[in-house]
């Protein structure tokens, strides 16, 4: 079973239900909660939030690891298999896009080369990244308009040059690999305007929290160099803050429209995947129609 839809739609509260109703464990696929002490800015849910429930791939990483999609996929699949074999259920959870799609369906993962990463990096810093995102502009249209992370347009740009194949040409197909079946998704549904104002809650409520301190303590481990963890949204903007370069309004409201926009894109993923039951989070019995969904299949 996999629970997907936008961040801030209740996926975690609703996946210990579920994992409480059919015996499940969960399986975690935010590829920024993999990382230790990234708690409050990720909404990575607490001890007491999990109910006692088994939760897997939270905490796995210290900073200065880079998480791949790849690695994922092969710790997913091994943890399906483990929590199957012990006649439990697999509750997979997460926003991460291509994550859960790397966990479930068939993907092929081109190759990497660490020097021509390093070059693409080197040219970067040198010229920006206007060149690179010509040359993908040229060679791989498709990925070009999907992507604006640098570190995704250089992986884009490295794949090709390795490869003479697009980075687009290395997507996912919409069919579940043998190892993941039976397969069962559910995705969560909010009204835009709800779902705005949950992110703007959740944001102020991190504050409130104790983000700040988490990103400092954070800060004094390496989080500005991370290579991944570093990328989380609302991180930047607080070691931004706290080096003085904005204020913490500005942090809040750049982290709110960043997270929105976060949002709307996974929205748009999930959503273009046929194979997704969609819920109402509205429903006066989420955990019914779930179980109503999975019972269908």
């Amino acid at each position: 079973m996999a629970l997907v839809g936008a961040t801030a739609t209740g996926k975690s509260d609703l996946a210990v239900a579920l994992a409480q109703a059919v015996d499940g464990e969960i399986i975690n696929a935010d590829a920024m909660q993999f990382y230790q002490g990234m708690d409050i800015g990720t909404a990575k849910i607490t001890e007491a939030e999990q109910q006692g429930i088994v939760h897997h791939l939270l905490d796995i990483y210290p900073l200065h690891v880079e998480a791949t999609v790849a690695g994922f996929q092969t710790q997913a699949r091994n943890t399906i298999t483990d929590i199957r074999t012990r006649d439990r259920i697999p509750i997979l959870v997460g926003g991460s896009g291509l994550y859960v799609r790397a966990a479930l369906d068939t993907l092929e993962f081109p190759p990497t080369n660490t020097a021509l990463r390093q070059q693409l990096i080197g040219e970067v810093e040198l010229s920006g990244i206007d060149h690179l995102v010509k040359e993908l502009q040229t060679v791989d249209p498709d990925a070009a308009h999907r992507l604006s992370d640098e570190r995704r347009i250089i992986r884009a740009v490295e794949v090709h040059r390795l490869t003479g194949r697009p980075f687009s040409s290395f997507m996912p197909q919409r069919e579940y690999h043998p190892d993941t079946q039976p397969v069962v998704q559910i995705g969560l549904s909010i009204p835009r305007t709800l779902l705005h104002e949950r992110v703007e809650q959740r944001v102020y409520k991190m504050f409130d929290a104790g983000w700040v301190e988490e990103v400092s303590r954070l800060q004094d481990a390496g989080l500005a160099q991370a290579p991944t963890a570093s990328k989380a949204i609302g991180y930047r903007q607080m070691l931004d803050y706290l080096a003085g370069s904005i204020t913490k309004n500005e942090a809040i409201e750049s982290t709110i429209v960043a997270t929105r926009r976060f949002a709307r894109r996974q929205e748009t993923w999930f959503k273009a995947d046929h194979r997704v039951h969609w819920i109402d989070t509205q429903s006066d019995d989420l955990v019914a129609d779930a179980l109503t969904v999975i019972e269908s299949r």
